[in-house]
């Protein structure tokens, strides 16, 4: 993310690729050491596709001694299709077992209908178990769940079956490859955010979790030639959340040195914005733009590197700003304003229906403003309106371009369910506080001519001479982007710098407490006032929180101008 000269994160470590059979010792042994800290992170050869992408074709079984039928001999007249074939015991023990309730207790449906659809096709032995226990692979597989809190899971939230036990028969083998493949499907989806439906939430977060095909996964997986390293590819390749997972690691040898509350804390912050990266699409886009809400910065990357920077302001948390992703669709200069209807309810219809106009309504706020009124599309005169018994779904309030218009030179659109955008502003002064949680939702830049310049750059080739003209002479231009621009709004409290150091911002909405529970522990208080190490936090100061509110109302008529 920050100081953004994103660099690839390796992977070391011998993985186990022959397939011989392993002794009940050696598993024993192999799952024994298994909870020692793995430093590999990098990524498997046969990586987990995309949930488009078909299931591989399994081939028939062939029948034993079939030979071509003689020329002479009439084709046999169709029949209906014999079932699926198979001669191993384990196989068909399986498709039995995957009805007993005691295996299905506590499972993912969508897991258990993957594993009875790749079960019923599959015609040969089965992918883990073997008679003399758990192949080579499948102790890879363990070993590697066994680390997960390496990667911001909780290793003990999967199932496993015991690792160096030898089955006596084939129903107890086939109770072995259910329980495991039931683990790895959890793993595949908690390594991909399916812990929680982030917007379970919160009512701000609108974000869906990038889950692969369970059906998809068993069959990757059991094809690959490392397990292990398939189950690291599944959690997410962001710069930001490698970084974060080394950060992890550290406090984690710190804590263990220490035992200081802070690095408790550190390691819950750190697991909770972990948690976030995994909501987040996994291809971000070649060129995005960023909004980091608690950081009050906006961030233009291309190519995994940072091409610019900018301050922003976000909506204070009555009127909070939404976390979602959407595709930039057009940038429109010098756009006209329609008041949204938090504005219309909360600012507008109160002064208009307090008295003072010809229908006992205060229309000079609307003067005030600079604002037309439209009934049905066409401008009228407010003074002809009873605002006490008008329908409002027919009355639209509108500001035309200028110098007084609250979304300034430029607004950038990029729909979306929540009616947010981005914008220019009057009110430069916006950007001088530290803290920039003012006003209504829709996210204000201190230099939106310059996001104009470069994305415009990016889509069209433009030079600045053209977005100066547009600035100059536009009247509502709206300009459509050729290639849609992704806008990610995101909610990182924390992120990693260049130099490996965690900085932290403060949680203005107060979701870093929803998020704690899910990834596995009780809510851990920040440093207090007096504690050595409070200034390593980055919660709000009552004092600043107060300065923000008093300075809304001080501003009279309309708090927060329309969102301005």
């Amino acid at each position: 993310m920050h100081g953004r000269s994103f660099v690839a994160v390796g992977l070391s470590g011998l993985a186990l690729t022959c397939a011989v059979l392993v002794p009940v010792a050696f598993a024993a042994q192999a799952v024994a050491t298994a909870e020692q800290p793995g430093a590999s992170t990098g990524v498997a050869n046969a990586q987990p596709s995309a949930s488009t992408r078909p299931n591989p074709t399994v081939p028939s079984p062939s029948i034993p001694n079939a030979s071509p039928p003689d020329a002479a001999t009439p084709s046999p007249q169709p029949t209906a299709a014999a079932p699926l074939l198979n001669s191993d015991p384990i196989i068909a023990s399986i498709r039995s077992k995957l009805g007993d309730p005691s295996l299905r207790k506590g499972a993912h449906t969508k897991d258990l209908a993957a594993l009875e659809a790749f079960y019923a096709e599959r015609s040969g032995p089965p992918v883990w178990i073997t008679p003399m226990g758990f192949s080579a692979k499948a102790v890879e597989v363990f070993n590697e769940i066994s680390k997960a809190d390496d990667w911001g899971l909780v290793a003990s939230a999967f199932d496993l079956p015991p690792a160096g036990d030898l089955p006596d028969n084939a129903e107890d083998q086939a109770k072995a490859e259910i329980k495991l493949q039931l683990a790895i499907l959890k793993y595949a989806r908690f390594a991909r955010g399916g812990r929680v439906d982030p917007s379970s939430l919160s009512p701000i977060i609108d974000q869906t979790t990038p889950l692969l095909d369970p059906k998809l996964v068993l069959t990757e997986i059991a094809g690959s030639p490392t397990p292990d390293r398939y189950l690291q590819s599944l959690h997410p390749k962001h710069e930001q959340f490698q970084r974060l997972r080394q950060a992890l690691l550290k406090a984690r040898g710190d804590a263990e040195a220490a035992k200081k509350r802070r690095n408790q804390q550190e390691i819950q912050h750190i697991l909770i914005n972990m948690e976030r990266w995994r909501w987040m699409p996994a291809d971000l886009g070649k060129v995005y733009v960023q909004d980091n809400v608690p950081e009050f910065m906006l961030y233009v990357v291309k190519n995994g590197r940072t091409i610019h920077s900018d301050k922003i302001a976000v909506g204070e948390r009555k009127y909070a700003t939404p976390i979602f992703s959407a595709n930039m669709q057009s940038i429109v200069f010098n756009p006209e304003w329609t008041a949204p209807p938090t504005v219309v309810r909360e600012d507008l219809l109160p002064n208009l229906r307090g008295g003072g106009g010809f229908f006992s309504g205060g229309t000079s706020i609307l003067r005030q403003h600079g604002l037309q009124v439209r009934y049905n599309g066409r401008v009228v005169d407010p003074n002809s309106i009873n605002w006490t018994s008008v329908n409002m779904a027919n009355i639209a309030f509108t500001q035309p371009p200028g110098p007084t218009n609250v979304l300034g030179k430029v607004k950038f659109l990029y729909p979306n369910q929540h009616s947010v955008y981005m914008h220019d502003t009057i009110r430069p002064n916006l950007f001088t506080p530290t803290v920039r949680a003012i006003g209504h939702n829709c996210i204000r830049m201190e230099k939106p001519s310059k996001l104009a310049e470069i994305l415009l750059a990016e889509d069209k080739g433009w030079d600045a001479k053209k977005i100066e003209d547009l600035i100059d002479k536009g009247n509502n231009t709206p300009v459509n982007l050729d290639r849609p621009i992704p806008v990610h709004t995101t909610y990182f409290t924390a992120v990693v710098d260049d130099q490996g150091l965690v900085r932290t911002f403060a949680d203005i909405y107060g979701l870093d407490r929803r998020v704690a529970p899910i990834v596995g522990g009780k809510v851990i208080a920040a440093a207090s006032d007096g504690d050595d190490d409070a200034e390593a936090t980055a919660n709000f100061a009552p004092a600043a929180k107060q300065k923000v509110r008093k300075e809304n109302v001080a501003r009279g008529g309309i708090q927060g101008l329309f969102g301005d």
